[in-house]
């Protein structure tokens, strides 16, 4: 993948339905050029899909914390099937560190990530809690 490639998946990433035309023009190339590096990183599993992102709605704001979590090794898996309980934790990676698991979690209010929070810390096996209110995306390519 060069640097022509990654520009293209920039542009899919903000709008993966905008013509290779348009693209193309934006990037100062031809349009088969764009559209056989599209072919060609969507054959070889680069491009791996196309999705819908559901907007909410502009009346329904949304508060998103970063919460990491340390646990015991031999509990992990079991954490991690209480966390698939939880509605408001929208994603959960886990990393290496004084950290094992970072989770992403969103709820209308602050008030119900606090709760969520001291709820995550009563689960046994979870031996401790670090929680980042996030104030803005800079960069979202989700």
């Amino acid at each position: 993948m060069d640097q022509l490639d990654r520009r293209i998946i920039a542009a899919l990433q903000h709008n993966a339905r905008e013509s290779t035309s348009k693209i193309a023009a934006k990037l100062g190339v031809a349009r088969t050029t764009v559209h056989e590096r599209i072919r060609r990183m969507e054959e070889n599993g680069t491009i791996a899909g196309y999705s819908v992102i559901l907007n909410s709605p502009e009346d329904a704001p949304r508060v998103q914390v970063i919460v990491l979590l340390e646990v015991q090794q031999k509990e992990t898996t079991r954490i991690i099937k209480r966390l698939e309980a939880y509605p408001e934790v929208k994603l959960c990676l886990s990393i290496n560190g004084e950290f094992d698991l970072l989770l992403s979690a969103e709820a209308p209010r602050l008030e119900d990530l606090d709760i969520l929070v001291d709820d995550l810390a009563k689960i046994p096996g979870v031996q401790r809690t670090n929680t980042s209110v996030v104030f803005g995306r800079r960069i979202d390519r989700i």
